[in-house]
C-alpha cells in the first residue's frame, strides 16, 4: 500500500492528507482477515501522522514495526548533486496486523554454517550440531504469552518457561530428535542447530538488499523493450520479499495504490517459483499520463492502462519462463461506476417517454455480462468464478459456479424455459441453484407463474427477478 504526500503549498496542508487517508485506512482494516496485516509504504512528511491514525484504527496493540527500505544504491552521487545535509536514500513501511495475536511472520530459509562450537554428543546420524537457547524463564518472560507452557524431558523432569516455539512445533522437534536435554536427560533442554543446514532467519526491519529503485524501474522499462512508461516504481523482489513474510500460500493481497503493478508481478512470480495459489487485487485511480509522455504516445491514456499491460507482459514472461505451464496468470478488470439497471426517475412533463425509457432495465450503454457480475457482487459471488453461456431454445442462459447461479436475460421468456433450466440443473449438479429474470422478460404474467411454480417443485426455490 504507498501512501503519497502533496505540495507543501496547500494551505490545509495536514489536514487534506489526513481527510484523504482516514476512510481508506478505516475500510483496510474491515477487509482485513484476523490473521491478516498491512504493509503502509510511507515517506517523513506524514509518519507521525499515519502512525497515530493507525493507532486509532487499528489499535496500538496491533502495531508490528517498522521496515527501512534502502531505495538507492551506494553510488555517492550525492557528492555532486549540491545536496546541504545528507541525502534520502531510504523508504518506510509501517506494519499492523488485523489482531496481533493470530499473527505470526514466515520466516525466510537462509543457508547457515555454524563454524565453531559444534560436536555430536549423541551420535546424531545427520551429523555435528551445536545447541542454542529454546526459551527464556527469568521473571521479565514469564508473561504467559502464547508460547508458555509446560516441558516434560524424556525422564520425567519439567520445565516450565517462555519458549521460542509453540506446543505444536515443540512436539515436532522433539519427535525429530532436534532437542537436547543433555546426557542423562536431566539439562535444560536446548535445539540443535546441525553444521550445514537450512533454517529459517528471523526478518530484519533493514532491509537493505530487496532492490532499488533504479532496480525497479530497470525492471518495468525492460517489459516495455526499454521505454519509460512510468517514474520510481517499486522492485517485485521488494514486494515478494513483504509478501513471504505471510505464512498462507493462498492469501489474497490487495494494494490500494498499485500504480503500474507491481505487487501483481511479485504475486504472480511467487505462485510460479513456491507452487502455491496467491491471489491479487489492485486498486487504481485512472489518473491521466502526460500528454507528451512516451506511455500516452502508446495509448496508455492513464496509469491503470499502464498496470493492466504490466500484468499481462509480465504475466507472459513468467509462463515462458516456467515449467510450469499451469501458472495462473490470468486476471479481470473492473471499473467503478453506478448500477447497470435503471431507476426509476420519471418526467412529470412526458410521462409517456418516462414509461417507454424504464420498459428496458439496463442502463444505455451497458452490457448483459456488466449486469451479470453486478448480480454477481450482489450476491456475494466470487468474481473469478468462470461464466459459462448455454443456448437453449434461442435463449441465452448464464452459468456462474457450475450451476450455482443461472441468469437468463432474454426477452419474451415462455414456461418452456423451466424445463430447460431443471435439465441443466442436473446436468450442472450444483448442491444448491438460484435462478434470476428480468422482471419484464416474461411473456406473460401468467408464464412468470408458471415457471416459479415448475423450478419450486424441483428443489429451486430462490426465483429472482429485477
Amino acid at each position: 500500500m504507498k501512501l503519497s504526500t502533496h505540495a507543501e503549498t496547500s494551505g490545509r496542508y495536514h489536514t487534506n492528507w489526513l481527510n484523504m487517508i482516514y476512510p481508506r485506512l478505516k475500510l483496510a482494516r474491515n477487509l482485513l482477515s484476523d490473521d491478516g496485516v498491512i504493509f503502509i509504504s510511507i515517506d517523513d512528511n506524514e509518519l507521525e501522522n499515519l502512525k497515530k491514525i493507525c493507532n486509532e484504527i487499528f489499535g496500538e496493540y496491533n502495531y508490528i514495526g517498522n521496515f527501512i527500505w534502502q531505495k538507492q544504491g551506494n553510488d555517492n552521487k550525492s557528492i555532486f548533486s549540491g545536496v546541504k545535509t545528507f541525502r534520502n536514500d531510504h523508504e518506510l513501511t509501517i506494519v499492523y496486523a488485523k489482531i496481533k495475536l493470530n499473527l505470526e511472520f514466515e520466516r525466510p530459509e537462509e543457508k547457515i554454517e555454524f563454524k565453531n562450537n559444534y560436536g555430536n554428543a549423541d551420535n546424531d546420524p545427520r551429523g555435528n550440531w551445536m545447541s542454542a537457547e529454546l526459551g527464556k524463564s527469568d521473571a521479565r518472560s514469564l508473561s504467559h504469552g502464547k508460547n508458555y507452557f509446560t516441558l516434560t524431558a524424556p525422564n520425567g523432569i519439567q520445565w516450565t518457561r517462555q519458549w521460542y516455539f509453540n506446543k505444536k512445533d515443540m512436539d515436532e522437534l522433539i519427535e525429530d530428535n532436534k532437542i537436547y536435554f543433555g546426557k542423562d536427560g536431566s539439562s535444560v533442554p536446548r535445539l540443535k542447530k546441525f553444521i550445514t543446514e537450512t533454517r529459517k532467519k528471523i526478518p530484519s526491519s533493514l532491509l537493505t538488499n530487496q532492490g532499488s529503485t533504479k532496480i525497479g524501474q530497470s525492471e518495468l522499462d525492460g517489459l516495455f523493450n526499454g521505454k519509460r512508461y512510468f517514474d520510481y516504481p517499486k522492485p517485485s523482489m521488494l514486494i515478494k520479499y513483504l509478501i513471504r513474510l505471510l505464512k498462507s500460500e493462498s492469501s489474497i493481497i490487495l494494494d490500494f495504490f498499485s500504480g503500474s503493478c507491481t505487487t501483481a508481478h511479485a504475486t504472480m512470480e511467487i505462485n510460479r517459483e513456491y507452487n502455491c495459489n496467491r491471489k491479487f487485487i489492485m486498486v487504481q485511480l485512472p489518473e491521466p499520463t502526460d500528454k507528451k509522455s512516451e506511455s500516452y504516445k502508446a495509448g496508455h491514456k492513464n496509469i491503470c492502462e499502464i498496470g493492466k499491460e504490466r500484468i499481462r507482459r509480465a504475466g507472459d514472461k513468467i509462463l515462458s519462463e516456467s515449467e510450469n505451464k499451469e501458472v495462473d496468470i490470468g486476471f479481470k478488470v473492473f471499473k467503478l461506476d453506478s448500477s447497470n439497471l435503471n431507476k426509476w426517475n420519471p418526467d412529470y412533463n412526458n410521462l409517456e417517454k418516462t414509461l417507454i425509457d424504464s420498459s428496458e432495465n439496463l442502463v444505455p450503454g451497458r452490457t448483459e455480462l456488466d449486469l451479470i457480475y453486478e448480480i454477481m457482487l450482489k450476491y456475494g459471488i466470487d468474481l473469478t468464478f468462470t461464466i459459462e453461456e448455454f443456448d437453449v431454445n434461442n435463449k441465452k442462459i448464464y452459468s456462474i459456479g457450475f450451476g450455482a447461479l443461472l441468469i437468463c436475460l432474454d426477452n419474451n421468456i415462455t414456461k418452456e424455459i423451466a424445463t430447460e433450466i431443471i435439465k441443466l440443473k442436473e446436468k450442472l449438479s450444483p448442491e444448491t441453484t438460484r435462478v434470476v429474470f428480468k422482471d419484464n422478460g416474461f411473456a406473460s404474467d401468467s408464464d412468470k407463474t408458471n415457471i416459479k411454480e415448475t423450478l419450486k417443485t424441483h428443489d429451486i426455490d430462490e426465483f429472482i427477478t429485477i
